[in-house]
């Protein structure tokens, strides 16, 4: 899925709310034990901290460019699959070389067969990209009023129901029996294209162009599959984690004397001032917490871009917009036309 307007900042917050609240009970009690409880010892320099800080500001960088690739990746790979779809059943459409009258009616049947067979796989493919992963994050709602927040359609309507209909009884008996039904469904139009060419429907060299539009098909379902089925390492991902963690747990005890140094200074000036200046580090230590971890979050929800969260690859609305577009091509009804999914709350699936 997409969110098609700018994220609000609110909507970030709200993103982040139980770990915003967690920073602030750690700067509020840390702050409590150094200035109430007068724990002085609970300090560290403020140097080494600058130093994780950094090394940890590059660690995030390099995993959210890792995991902004991976999306771009599938994109990318997914835009591939709407271009060859297209051109696929142009192809056959224009490569019936009977026209008479007789034969044109069986001609609009073997289309009609083909284009809904090709449906069948794009609803099978992106089945298995929605299909849960145990190392995919669940985004499944905590809070009951936000279970209308978003759906994925792959989590509503079982596979038999999207693929029965666009396929013969027969080829849906053998498409649910096997573990790949994408890669079934496209032997299965492989076959259909040999009959015809054994037919004298098309030309060999017509079998030739459709044969290599199949296999630039299976190549990027091949690569989409990649994506899927291999996570973001795990080594790269956990010490980003754990090292967030370590710097938030450090961080505000550098912080908090640097701030009572600070008020300390404005004890002659400023004496009022002076004495509760060390609490103003408790909203900037959350400030520089809650970055570094919403950095971190940034980069772990993109790392899988076919799972179904809101800034995913909105693989079930493009492929309902290919399987309306190639349906408009061979002049289908228009009552027999899918609608588009709905967007809810500006949330492309």
């Amino acid at each position: 899925m997409y969110i098609q307007r700018r994220f609000p900042f609110k909507s970030l917050i709200y993103w982040t709310k139980r770990e915003l609240i967690f920073f602030i009970v750690l700067a509020v009690i840390a702050t409590i034990l150094f200035e109430l409880f007068n724990i002085k010892w609970l300090q560290i320099p403020f140097t080494p901290v600058g130093l994780v800080g950094t090394a940890v500001a590059f660690m995030i960088g390099f995993q959210n460019n890792a995991a902004y690739d991976r999306i771009w990746e599938a994109r990318k790979i997914w835009g591939g699959i709407v271009n060859n779809s297209r051109t696929l059943i142009i192809t056959v459409k224009d490569s019936f070389y009977i026209h008479n009258p007789d034969v044109r009616e069986e001609e609009k049947d073997e289309l009609r067969v083909i284009t809904n067979r090709h449906i069948a796989w794009l609803n099978a493919l992106r089945y298995a990209m929605r299909t849960k992963k145990s190392w995919e994050t669940s985004y499944k709602s905590e809070d009951s009023n936000e279970n209308q927040y978003w759906v994925t359609p792959e989590h509503i309507t079982p596979i038999e129901e999207e693929l029965k209909c666009y396929l013969s009884e027969k080829e849906f008996e053998y498409v649910m029996s096997k573990d790949n039904k994408p890669n079934a469904i496209i032997s299965l139009q492989s076959e259909h294209f040999r009959k015809l060419t054994n037919e004298k429907k098309f030309w060999d060299f017509t079998l030739l162009r459709l044969q290599k539009l199949l296999e630039e098909l299976t190549a990027l379902q091949g690569k989409s599959e990649r994506i899927k089925n291999f996570p973001y390492p795990k080594q790269y991902g956990s010490i980003g984690y754990h090292f967030v963690h370590i710097f938030m747990w450090l961080l505000p005890l550098a912080i908090i004397p640097t701030f009572s140094k600070m008020g300390a200074g404005l004890e002659e000036t400023n004496p009022f001032i002076s004495d509760y200046f060390v609490w103003l580090n408790i909203p900037f230590t959350v400030i520089v917490i809650w970055v570094f971890n919403t950095m971190l979050r940034i980069g772990l929800a993109g790392e899988n871009p076919f799972e179904g969260s809101p800034n995913d690859v909105p693989i079930s609305t493009i492929s309902r917009g290919i399987s309306r577009d190639i349906l408009q091509i061979i002049d289908e009804e228009e009552n027999k036309i899918p609608a588009q999914y709905e967007q809810v709350n500006h949330i492309q699936m």
